[in-house]
């Protein structure tokens, strides 16, 4: 069955700018507050009114009846109250005597008679239709039996009407509203210029053009905190750009230099075989099959380590312990048959919170580039500096120039004494190992060695956590 869609009511747009809403919600504040003001307001006036209304019925009243006691009551009666003009004076037989001219032909304006006890009541009536509702003052003249009665009346007024100081009061109210809703849209329209204008820059930077920055007003307002922090976070930004496209070249570069380093023991494994192929009973097949075993050894070096270098890129997670510094050092030198003996000077109960696998790799590539240089020492050392534990590789070799011990750590990088990679070097061990210290918080340095050559001291934190002298970005 085919869905049918029914049409949605409609909404009324809603202001979506802050300016707008800001502009709406006062003017919704200010009406909220004047509406119950001005129904008050109103509501005092007609109370006062009604006040005024009784107490001048009363009083023309009162004085009414002072004119017929003392006999000075005329036909017609002269109201002396201003706004009473409706008077009558009514004998017991409800007959009657006078009656101002408002009044006159009218019959009594009610049928309320006060009593000697009481001689006075008020009353709202609304009996006589041609002259609507009425305050009623009746007053007898004298506790007398047969005593007349005065009733004052004044008429009451049209509920439905606003009074003149209410109207004036919503006049009033309306031009507040008006004025604050105007004062609200300018401010707010200067206030939030500097975001509009922030906004506006913001727009026109793009990923190729992260050194502009916006403009930061004056002042320690909620905009300028915002522009200083979009500055920096832009600076930031440019920051990290750059060091993506550092990375990037680095990986390119890398990528070259590995396939350079895979060709030519490929190569030559390929020379080696097709020669076999060639020749498959020659006397010097053994040394062939050899230097093509060598040639796979090789690849298997540089694959290996091209895969480790990848994981530690990637900071993919590797299982950390307790491992003992001195500990791991004899065990790794007891497993070796090195061409020199390492001399170990060994601090005991030296411990660092890291993976032991790649504690070892680092070791084993720092003794393996120690003997390749040597030439008769090499010295292993551990001890606790403060908070970090520091391993150190010393060899009496050749040494590495100052100009270069940075580029001796780069990825296959061919140095004049060439370090790196000469004799079976992969070319990666070096990198390797300062890619591990890096992960472990850690620094990886050479410098001059006491015994002549050149000395690689690993630096990382005992407990995992704390962080040494900031390494600095990878070379490229």
């Amino acid at each position: 069955m085919r869905a049918i869609s029914l049409p949605t009511p409609f909404a009324p747009p809603f202001p979506r700018s802050i300016r707008s809403r800001t502009a709406l919600l006062i003017t919704v504040l200010f009406v909220l507050l004047m509406v119950p003001a001005c129904v008050q307001k109103e509501l005092l006036t007609r109370q006062a009114e009604r006040q005024t209304a009784w107490l001048a019925v009363q009083r023309q009243a009162v004085l009414t009846a002072d004119s017929v006691r003392f006999g000075h009551l005329r036909n017609p009666v002269q109201p002396e109250v201003l706004g009473v003009d409706l008077i009558q004076v009514v004998s017991m037989r409800r007959r009657i005597l006078a009656a101002t001219t408002a009044a006159r032909g009218l019959a009594p304006l009610t049928q309320v008679w006060p009593s000697s006890r009481n001689p006075r009541q008020d009353v709202r009536t609304c009996a006589q239709r041609r002259l609507g509702c009425l305050y009623v003052a009746a007053f007898r003249v004298d506790p007398a039996m047969g005593s007349a009665v005065v009733y004052a009346a004044r008429r009451v007024p049209d509920g439905a009407s606003l009074s003149m100081g209410g109207l004036l009061f919503v006049v009033q109210a309306a031009v507040l509203v008006t004025v604050a809703t105007w004062a609200i849209w300018t401010v707010t329209g200067r206030l939030l210029s500097p975001i509009e204008a922030i906004s506006t820059q913001l727009s026109t930077i793009t990923a190729d053009d992260l050194g502009r920055r916006v403009s930061e007003p004056r002042g320690m307002t909620e905009v300028a905190r915002l522009a200083k922090t979009i500055n920096g976070t832009l600076g930031r930004l440019e920051e990290a750009g750059g060091r993506a496209e550092q990375e990037l070249t680095r990986q390119h570069r890398f990528a070259g230099d590995a396939s350079h380093e895979l060709r030519t023991p490929l190569a030559g494994l390929r020379v080696l075989l097709e020669e076999a192929r060639l020749h498959p009973r020659q006397a010097e097949r053994p040394l062939v099959i050899r230097d093509a075993l060598s040639a796979v050894d090789r690849l298997q070096a540089i694959t290996g380590d091209m895969l480790l270098l990848a994981r530690v890129d990637a900071g993919a997670p590797a299982a950390r312990e307790l491992v003992d510094l001195p500990g791991l050092v004899g065990e790794e030198i007891s497993r070796r048959h090195d061409r020199i003996p390492a001399r170990l000077r060994l601090e005991p109960g030296v411990t660092v919170h890291a993976s032991r696998v790649q504690m070892t790799r680092v070791l084993t590539n720092l003794l393996d580039n120690a003997q390749r240089h040597a030439a008769h020492v090499v010295q292993v050392e551990v001890r606790r500096d403060g908070r970090f534990a520091e391993l150190s590789v010393s060899d009496d070799g050749s040494g590495v120039p100052e100009a270069e011990r940075d580029r001796i750590f780069e990825r296959f990088t061919r140095l004049d004494a060439a370090r790196s990679r000469d004799r079976g070097g992969s070319g990666l061990g070096l990198a390797i190992a300062r890619d591990v210290a890096h992960a472990h918080w850690g620094t990886l340095t050479v410098g001059n060695s006491p015994l002549g050559g050149a000395r690689f001291v690993l630096r990382i934190p005992i407990d995992g956590s704390a962080r040494p002298t900031t390494p600095g970005p990878r070379p490229v």
